[in-house]
């Protein structure tokens, strides 16, 4: 089983704001099955080198040198934590903190030592967190489940959700509008087969309010159709299609994944469909020195970055001029790092992805809010 501990996009921009003198952000493949974790250990040991050795040679107070390898050492020897893994592991310490978060998605192995956290990895998490809610539907049940990456699916339970369609829409029995007689056939099929949809549509509400993971419906093609005419609920295109009855929540949810997968290819497709619109508008670019200056003055749109790219520098905080670095110490941080914790501070759509997924094969993709 994976175990999973992501902070919110909230807590990403409180970390993205976090300055110290030492943030130190490491980022290593793990792995669920407790019997191979050695390995992972043995790596953060010697990533931790790593970041210790960048903090000497810029001469940093040996007091929080060693604070810092105490909270690692304790972290290394608590195997009550190390039992419980996902695919990757990211590790911010500062000389008075350790954070750890335990993600689904498979990671590279990487050590940043700045004056800020260095944070792409985690937003590659929570772009695509592998997480959704499934509508079971059909004439005698609706279940609605929730999938994610870690945790095995599990039926949520909706107050005011009815039992089948018979008891919620009166079947055979609701006389039409004129008040003669009663339906019958297809149009008294259809009608208490609308009032089941609304009565499942009001009960879903309260539940998904505000929630940004998508619905993907399992069903058959005439309550698809009804759902998606009569609920406010959007529901994502491809379905699961036929009746539901006979899966379990595991079956839905292997049903699902292919499905959450092809919608967020989707999310990247329409971002590189926009920005060929944009560029022909001259409100693209994939220059970072540009994407720099973008970012400070708040004129990004969305952004596509690469999780893995790493560019070593400084962007001026008035100005967003870029200064590269000749090698990684513990002064500079990755510029395209910071270019995206501008971006996300403006309110920008962010999305972290791999270098494949970004027009042209940049290190980053920017949509601009007018034209450059």
């Amino acid at each position: 089983m994976y175990y999973i501990d992501m902070p919110s996009i909230e807590e990403i921009d409180l970390l993205n704001q976090m300055r110290a003198d030492a943030c130190v952000s490491i980022y290593l493949p793990t792995t669920p099955v407790s019997l191979d974790i050695e390995q992972s250990r043995i790596n953060l040991g010697n990533l931790v080198k790593k970041a210790v050795a960048q903090l000497e040679a810029a001469d940093y107070d040996r007091r929080g040198v060693k604070a810092l390898q105490a909270q690692f050492a304790d972290l290394l020897e608590d195997m009550d934590f190390w039992h419980y893994q996902a695919n990757s592991l990211a590790i911010l310490a500062t000389p008075d903190s350790l954070h750890t978060y335990r993600m689904a998605n498979k990671l590279t192995e990487a050590v940043e030592v700045s004056d800020r956290f260095h944070l792409k990895p985690l937003l590659r998490a929570l772009t695509f967190p592998h997480a959704a809610f499934v509508l079971a539907l059909s004439e005698k049940a609706v279940r609605l489940i929730q999938i994610s990456a870690d945790l095995p699916a599990k039926e949520v339970q909706v107050p005011n959700m009815p039992l089948d369609a018979a008891s919620a829409g009166g079947k055979a029995t609701s006389k039409d509008y004129s008040g003669r007689g009663h339906r019958h056939g297809a149009q008294g099929e259809n009608f208490y087969l609308v009032r089941y949809v609304r009565k499942i549509d009001a009960a879903l509400r309260s539940v998904l309010a505000g929630s940004n993971l998508p619905l993907i419906l399992a069903t058959a093609k005439p309550l698809e159709s009804l759902f998606r005419s009569v609920s406010v609920i959007p529901a994502l295109a491809e379905t699961i299609a036929g009746n539901p009855d006979h899966l379990n929540e595991r079956e839905l949810a292997e049903a699902a994944r292919p499905i959450l997968d092809a919608h967020y290819a989707e999310q990247v497709q329409d971002f590189h469909r926009l920005f060929e619109q944009r560029t022909g508008q001259k409100r693209t670019t994939t220059d970072i020195s540009d994407a720099a200056r973008l970012a400070t003055f708040g004129g990004i749109e969305r952004l596509l970055v690469d999780i893995d790219s790493v560019i070593d520098g400084f962007i001026d905080d008035a100005t967003g001029k870029i200064i590269l670095s000749d090698q990684s110490d513990a002064a500079d941080y990755d510029i395209i790092d910071e270019i995206t914790g501008r971006a996300l501070r403006s309110g920008a759509k962010v999305m972290a992805v791999r270098k494949a997924d970004i027009p042209g094969g940049h290190d980053l993709a920017v949509i601009t809010r007018y034209p450059v």
